[in-house]
């Protein structure tokens, strides 16, 4: 199946909105029990006497929550070879059980790739959001996309 969208389509200025997932109790402590076990990530209580006031996501569940976001309402559609990594990446405010967050993608650069004429890098923003329109994931990177003409 050919791609819906290729690197000529991502310029800069262009903005997606990627959907929404809430998470529960039992997801935020299975995440955390295999990969960032931290006290206010796997027990409640533990989580009232942190900082957050109560049980919180892993910033590493909210990006991967971002992952499959992007992934199954943009990427699986688009010609995306990969990413050679992330610029920047700030957790604003923590993820709590119920919490309904939503995804938005802005693309900030889009260039040819100088070393493959049918790849171009595209440098994003994504800015995730809980249901009070309160930001609680912004991360930056680049993105390598097939292009719809490669460079003669």
């Amino acid at each position: 199946m050919e791609p819906k969208y290729f690197w000529e389509d991502m310029q800069p200025g262009t903005v997606r909105d990627l959907g929404s997932a809430s998470l529960t109790a039992e997801e935020i402590k299975d995440f955390a029990g295999q990969f960032d076990p931290q006290p206010f990530h796997l027990d409640e209580e533990a989580g009232k006497q942190s900082i957050f006031g109560g049980l919180c996501a892993s910033g590493w569940h909210t990006c991967a929550l971002a992952m499959r976001l992007t992934v199954t309402n943009f990427l699986r559609d688009a010609a995306s070879l990969g990413s050679p990594g992330l610029e920047n990446l700030r957790w604003s405010k923590p993820v709590f059980p119920g919490d309904t967050l939503t995804l938005r993608h802005v693309v900030l650069e889009a260039r040819p790739m100088n070393s493959r004429p049918g790849v171009g890098l595209v440098r994003s923003r994504w800015e995730m959001s809980n249901q009070h329109g309160e930001q609680v994931l912004q991360m930056e990177g680049w993105g390598m996309f097939r292009r719809r003409e490669p460079a003669a």
